[in-house]
């Protein structure tokens, strides 16, 4: 048995985890037994960290959509082989002293992490190389027990501060992750506390959380600066988020975040080629789906980080050629789901994409099959930020071949169509509330994904206005509501959702769930239609922002390219 050489030191240790209320929990007990020795004697270097988040699942190079002098320009990015190359040649500029970091929402988003419910990743993931990851928002979509499954085959350390168990087991009340990890770079300590979307359980389907519980970040941050700090003598604290953009820069100006060197986020697939600057804080966050690698290079003097460089960088495939080991791996995956993939089940004459925050030609697709099938007043579809553009023309056609691969990256689930019947003044209190969750000022009031998407109806809006003044005016049909006359809508099924909510409309009456689902319908109308060309059509149009409106963060230096 090893000997206390230091009875002091652990006595003033378990007098500042009680003094944070952390003595009794068995992560700190564990912490404590791994305790890594600092040098004392002035530290100066480097430490790297490598930044991914919500590839979800996209393991091949695909088409990505840019900016670049006002054009909107297309060009292949990505690809997990590529990432895999990429990786290997940044390490090499700092081997010893590089954390490999991956966001979250890796687990979900393509046809074959939905068919496999996850584990036809775990191997690729583990061939990346990463050395810490934090669950996404979409990693209970396969419930909990999988997402445990997944997350606990994934070679890398987890790390969660908000996430619980919630059950009538010895497990209630415990954290699912442990809440920060810790690692000795060249003699100093990073500490990383991670924090997930604490409204996962109304973002996604509230049955796909069951046994699981969420808080906000800022209730027990500090908590854990200190710890980290007085305890365990890091000299740097990052902090790690999957909350979206406007939430992370709401946090780096909370006092929360006081003692945090800097937070790597993610969620909103925002791309970040410069940091955003908080009161307290400062926040990058490293677009999705494999394009992007961010490259955040910490400078240490003294054992403290005394400045940092970051870059946002492409997952080029003509810059980096593809690994062959972690290649084979991605084709063998795909192997058995091959034909059904690569069946093409309808085209399109312009691409198809999702990056508008308030409308978008892929959505406008799929409302508009939704209504030409079941011909409701409204058809609904969910603000969803996953999936990368589809832009690539057949050299024998000219047109973009439509996949059904794709046309699961569109909508990883294949939900159930419902229909219902609200009011006029229904439908405006709830496009008030969906404003409100897409652009409220306060960042702790966003929810969820991008303004909800529609066939049937046009809505005119102020971001600006106050909360609950924000619609101008609304038309269904060509006409303008009214307030006391009926309108039927159509939706998709959330499971777990009372029966008479639908698309986060409570009191919906005479829902009615169909045995139709929406991959059918989108099959089938493309069938009929293709090829197609959808467009943007001032479904969606504000008077203090462009139809092409490119992120929900307003009143920053930031612009998405």
């Amino acid at each position: 048995m090893e000997k206390n050489l230091n009875p002091r030191r652990d006595f003033l240790k378990k007098s500042l985890l009680a003094g944070v209320g952390l003595a009794s929990t068995p992560i700190i007990a564990q912490a404590e037994s791994k305790e890594i020795q600092t040098s004392e004697s002035s530290i100066n270097n480097k430490v790297t960290f490598l930044i991914t988040s919500d590839i979800h699942a996209q393991v091949n190079t695909h088409d990505e959509f840019f900016v670049e002098n006002g054009k909107h320009v297309f060009k292949k990015r990505g690809g997990l082989a590529v990432l895999k190359t990429m990786i290997d040649s940044l390490k090499k500029s700092n081997p010893n002293q590089t954390i490999v970091y991956d966001g979250g929402d890796f687990f979900h988003g393509h046809a074959l992490a939905t068919f496999t419910e996850g584990e036809a990743l775990i191997p690729i993931f583990n061939q990346l190389g990463y050395d810490l990851i934090l669950p996404g928002n979409w990693e209970v979509v396969y419930k909990k027990k999988k997402m445990l499954y997944d997350m606990g085959h994934a070679n890398a350390a987890k790390v969660c501060a908000n996430m619980w168990h919630d059950t009538t087991d010895e497990f209630n009340g415990e954290l699912v992750y442990p809440p920060f990890w810790i690692k000795n770079m060249g003699g100093t300590k990073i500490g990383v506390i991670g924090y997930t979307d604490h409204l996962v359980p109304k973002r996604q389907s509230p049955a796909f959380s069951v046994g699981l519980r969420f808080d906000h970040p800022e209730k027990n941050l500090p908590k854990y600066v200190k710890y980290l700090k007085e305890v365990e003598n890091c000299g740097v604290i990052v902090v790690v988020t999957h909350i979206g953009l406007a939430q992370q820069v709401g946090l780096a100006n909370n006092p929360a975040t006081q003692g945090v060197d800097i937070i790597i986020g993610a969620d909103t697939h925002e791309r970040l080629r410069k940091p955003i600057k908080g009161k307290f804080t400062d926040v990058v966050e490293c677009g999705a789906f494999g394009s992007f690698v961010g490259k955040l290079d910490l400078k240490i003097e003294n054992g403290r980080m005394a400045g940092y460089d970051y870059k946002l960088l492409d997952v080029d495939p003509v810059k980096y050629k593809p690994d062959t080991q972690v290649q084979a791996l991605v084709n063998k995956a795909l192997a058995p789901f091959k034909n059904d993939f690569n069946k093409v089940i309808g085209t399109s004459t312009v691409p198809l994409m999702r990056y508008y925050v308030m409308e978008t030609p892929m959505d406008n697709l799929i409302t508009d099959a939704i209504k030409w099938k079941l011909k409701p007043d409204i058809a609904l579809s969910n603000g969803f930020r996953f999936c990368q553009p589809l832009s690539s023309k057949d050299p024998k056609t000219g047109l973009i071949n439509i996949t059904e691969e794709f046309l699961w990256n569109m909508l990883p689930l294949d939900s159930e169509a419902k229909t219902g019947v609200i009011t006029g003044l229904q439908v405006k209190k709830w496009l008030e509330q969906e404003l409100q969750n897409a652009f409220a000022p306060n960042p702790a009031k966003r929810f969820g994904g991008w303004f909800v998407r529609y066939a049937g109806m046009e809505v005119n809006f102020t971001i600006a206005n106050e909360t609950g003044k924000r619609v101008n005016w609304v038309k269904i049909g060509g006409k303008e509501v009214l307030d006391d006359q009926e309108y039927t809508i159509v939706a998709c099924e959330r499971e777990g959702d009372p029966n008479d909510t639908l698309c986060r409309i409570e009191h919906v009456k005479n829902p009615v769930k169909h045995t139709l689902m929406m991959h059918d319908i989108i099959k089938e109308y493309l069938k009929v239609h293709s090829p197609i060309s959808p467009k943007l059509e001032k479904r969606a149009t504000a008077t203090d922002a462009p139809d092409t409106l490119l992120t929900q963060l307003r009143g920053y230096d930031y612009e998405f390219m």
